[in-house]
């Protein structure tokens, strides 16, 4: 920081006798909003030798309080406070030098709109990666100055998804029972190959115009809301593409960790390990995740800054109900915690997801918030990805039962819950955008497939929908990312399979759909699924019971995973909790059931029952 403090002294002014060339080009945010809890921010002003300038404001919604330059002089950073009970209103920003105006920049500072935010286990979470969706306007597949052209016959190339795609088919997403939408970046990712996915941001402020327009990306979140769905945007905070419009001008000496050829171990456990040496940590989070995604350095106060500043701005610009952070556990720990807790402050309600990919249960729960395992160290998240819990449905359903194999696979992965800070908020799924779909690991068993299904809906936790699971999409990671994110059938003019239509869908990719979607609506209603507690039961004899609860209502879940025989299973067991009740409806085959004494399941099956007093 003493570099700072030090080119901090000199004044402006003492430059201006060399008469260098001073312009303006970025500032950012670009707007910002009154009524904040912090009222503090920072502007981050680009432009040749824009710092050799002196900062005069006057304005009724903010007060100038510093600015700071680092050795780079085309940077300036500009530190306001609004002023308490300030109108949104317009304020000129004046660049002068030796009392003359050299660039003049008008500011918005908006009223800020307050409203209930946030994702709970009470909601069904469709995740979506834009590109590979709906393509909606085909006229906007091509821009000029885009390194990338759209080709969709190339597996890792741009498709054409968009906007305006997804927003003609939310009634589609929301028939089939759910209630959150989580996407992939819109960030602008203008980068000359795999520029699809949004994870390589070459302008943390513009939305790709590939997608559509800023005003495009409010009018979703706007119809969204308006059809009760709810909208979690992903975040990196990791990294940025090496074509980002900063990388050949860099801010500071300090703005990136090392270079290309230092990459990340990915091992994210150092994180946890009481016993990690300081290289093995340095490596992981300091190191590039790619060569061509550059390591930001989250030490630099100025970047942290912006970085915090710029998840406000699109929370506050696109009305988010939840946050997804990329890679939560690469970047710097303390900054992650940091980040969290200020969100936190100007957005109690809100739900903040971090991706935790970790192959074992005490090192994931370790970045849970509150977790009784990270000591004191606090990410301050509501959920984790529980990528445990997907490893027991890769193998459960295809191995013989054992002591810790098959059934007993959930069984010890629900029962070391008490690590978590709350295992009722991970957010569990079969598949997602950066694995295998599970179709395919559970070698495209439509019996195995049902079963995640049925457990995914019933268990504890947010489940979250990798969009063409509902007709059991499939696809290898090994073959390349493209395998796993494969177009939504129907979503291009011309398509010879319509998953919207139903037109040339095979029969078992529909009964697949209806199964899921029957299950899903079901669950929207159902209050001990959504927010009861959870209860289960030793597997034996190839079966597995587990209940959802509450005060007033239960629903039992029978999983039998025997290969070709039925199970009866007494309900004596489980008089614990049947005692309560008289009967039951098995909410897949809609079947009544007055008598809880036995309940018989055929093989490879899941049975729900939504039990009655």
């Amino acid at each position: 920081m003493k570099k700072y403090v030090l080119l901090f002294v000199f004044h402006a002014s003492f430059f201006g006798i060399f008469a260098q060339k001073i312009s303006l080009q970025r500032v950012e945010p670009p707007n910002w909003w009154t009524d904040m809890k912090n009222p503090d921010f920072m502007l981050m002003v680009y432009g040749e030798n824009i710092a050799r300038t002196d900062v005069e404001i006057k304005s009724k919604q903010v007060k100038f309080k510093s600015s700071t330059r680092t050795e780079n002089p085309n940077y300036l950073f500009i530190h306001l406070s609004v002023i308490p009970g300030a109108e949104p209103g317009v304020f000129d920003i004046r660049f002068t030098q030796n009392g003359k105006e050299k660039a003049n920049y008008s500011y918005r500072i908006d009223k800020r709109e307050v409203r209930t935010r946030g994702f709970s286990p009470a909601d069904l979470v469709y995740l979506l990666m834009p590109d590979r969706f709906v393509n909606g306007d085909p006229a906007n597949d091509n821009y000029p100055g885009v390194l990338e052209q759209a080709n969709r016959t190339n597996s890792d190339g741009r498709h054409g998804g968009d906007i305006k795609g997804i927003v003609e088919n939310l009634d589609y997403i929301k028939n089939l029972g759910m209630t959150a939408v989580w996407f992939n970046p819109f960030v602008d990712n203008n980068i000359s190959k795999y520029a699809y996915h949004g994870y390589a941001a070459t302008d943390f402020y513009a939305i790709d115009p590939r997608f559509g327009s800023l005003n495009d990306y409010i009018k979703l979140a706007d119809k969204m809301h308006a059809v009760d769905l709810k909208i979690i945007q992903d975040m990196v905070f990791n990294h940025c593409a090496s074509e980002h419009w900063w990388m050949k001008d860099l801010p500071a000496d300090d703005w990136l960790n090392h270079n290309q050829n230092f990459r990340t171990s990915y091992r994210a456990a150092t994180v946890a390990d009481p016993y990690v040496s300081d290289s093995d940590r340095e490596q992981f989070n300091s190191g590039w995740f790619v060569e061509t995604m550059p390591d930001l350095n989250q030490k630099n106060p100025l970047l942290a800054e912006y970085l915090i500043l710029n998840s406000i701005w699109w929370t506050e610009i696109a009305d988010l109900d939840g946050i997804r952070t990329d890679t939560h556990a690469y970047p710097d720990p303390d900054f992650m915690s940091d980040w969290a807790s200020r969100i936190k402050q100007e957005y109690p309600d809100i739900t903040l997801l971090g991706e935790t990919w970790l192959p074992y249960i005490p090192y994931t729960a370790f970045f849970s918030g509150n977790s009784p395992v990270s000591g004191s160290y606090n990410t301050h998240l509501d959920c984790i990805t529980d990528f445990p819990l997907r490893y027991a449905f890769e193998e459960a359903f295809k191995e013989a039962e054992g002591w810790k194999n098959g059934l007993a696979r959930f069984y010890y992965t629900f029962g070391q819950d008490f690590l978590y800070g709350n295992a009722y908020n991970n957010v569990t799924f079969l598949d997602n955008h950066d694995i295998s779909r599970i179709f395919s690991v559970n070698e495209k068993n439509y019996d195995y497939h049902k079963m995640g299904i049925a457990i995914l809906l019933t268990a504890r936790g947010i489940p979250v929908w990798y969009y063409g699971t509902e007709y059991a999409s499939d696809g290898h990671e090994h073959d390349g990312h493209g395998a796993i994110r494969k177009d939504f059938p129907g979503g291009w003019q011309g398509d010879s399979k319509n998953m919207f239509t139903r037109k040339g869908m095979a029969t078992e990719e529909l009964e697949i759909y209806d199964y899921s979607k029957k299950i899903a609506l079901w669950r929207k209603t159902n209050e001990a699924v959504k927010f009861g507690k959870f209860k289960h039961f030793v597997p034996d004899n190839h079966v597995y019971v587990y209940f959802r609860y509450t005060e007033n209502s239960a629903v039992m879940t029978i999983v039998n995973n025997h290969a070709s025989e039925s199970r009866t299973v007494s309900g004596t067991r489980f008089k614990e909790v049947l005692n309560h009740y008289k009967k039951a409806k098995e909410i897949t085959t809609d079947t009544q059931m007055s008598d809880l004494s036995n309940f018989t399941i055929p093989p490879k099956t899941v049975h729900i029952y939504e039990l009655q007093r």
